[in-house]
């Protein structure tokens, strides 16, 4: 199977990223009202706080979704999860379920910005979808130029508004993502290691970074938690294991969870007890 992927090249590359575009059926919830980008933009559920902000790069109007944990207190550091959508859904996806009751239980803060837009890709390379819609949906617009620096500025941003606004803790700030996400939690765990006591990346679209994953695995310092679904069509479980295997030749500090039975979408529910487990797990030493 592994030959075979590696055989697809760009242009399957694009037609498998297309299968990433979530469906009713594969959705937790029912889709959020539509705003700029697509659905879920703003989470369901009213434990969720659905807010903006002024993105001044581009003089637009932002979203993201947070949850605070009652637990969360001005009197001592809490920790927080940065939480990354996958491709074309907006950060309603990952305020939901037990993300929520997770971070409640644990005394999180829970953030999930947009990265810009919902092909953003949060600083990592970009699949320019433009023009490749689903039969029937309106052709997606190009994007602009500098999409990946945008999508990255605006988590960020976002991270920047919450610990001005709560006192948060610098060694239990954690990331994590899905698809595009995962993509992105390994780009930016990369980039900026020092940021986070650890990352999760749940059934990383990381298609764009294979060749070079040495380089950028080399870089990463915190723990990795990678968990793949064993009946996963849209990221296919012998990519994620590349990238498993090259953590265990450079020796980091992984975990690696193959769940079986669960898909690209199911994953998420059945891998987050895990997810913050591992978090709570790790503390930066400084």
């Amino acid at each position: 199977m592994l030959k075979n992927f590696l055989k697809i090249g760009l242009a399957g590359t694009a037609a498998m990223l297309l299968t990433l575009l979530p469906t009713p059926q594969a959705s937790a919830q029912a889709p959020a009202p539509k705003g700029k980008g697509g659905g879920f933009v703003r989470s369901n559920d009213p434990r969720v706080q659905n807010r903006t902000y002024h993105f001044a790069d581009t003089n637009e109007d932002l979203p993201y979704c947070l949850f605070v944990s009652s637990k969360v207190s001005k009197d001592k550091k809490n920790p927080l999860v940065v939480s990354l959508h996958g491709l074309g859904i907006g950060p309603g996806y990952m305020c939901q379920g037990k993300a929520l009751d997770l971070a409640e239980e644990g005394g999180y803060i829970l953030v999930a910005p947009m990265g810009y837009n919902t092909g953003g890709w949060y600083g990592s390379p970009v699949m320019n979808l433009a023009g490749r819609g689903r039969a029937g949906a309106p052709a997606a617009p190009p994007p602009p130029a500098n999409l990946a620096e945008l999508s990255e500025k605006d988590v960020f941003n976002v991270i920047d508004i919450v610990k001005k606004e709560f006192n948060v803790d610098e060694r239990r700030t954690y990331l994590m993502g899905h698809s595009m996400g995962g993509a992105g939690t390994i780009f930016l765990g990369s980039k900026y290691p020092s940021n986070w006591a650890a990352i999760a990346a749940i059934a990383p679209a990381a298609f764009l970074m294979n060749q070079n994953r040495s380089m950028i695995l080399s870089a990463i310092k915190e723990p990795v938690m990678v968990l793949q679904g064993d009946a996963d069509v849209q990221v296919p479980i012998a990519n994620t294991k590349q990238w498993v295997d090259t953590m265990q030749e450079l020796k980091l500090d992984y975990r690696f969870l193959q769940i079986g039975g669960k898909d690209h979408g199911s994953v998420i529910e059945a891998g987050m007890a895990d997810i913050y487990a591992f978090f709570n797990a790790h503390v930066k030493a400084n």
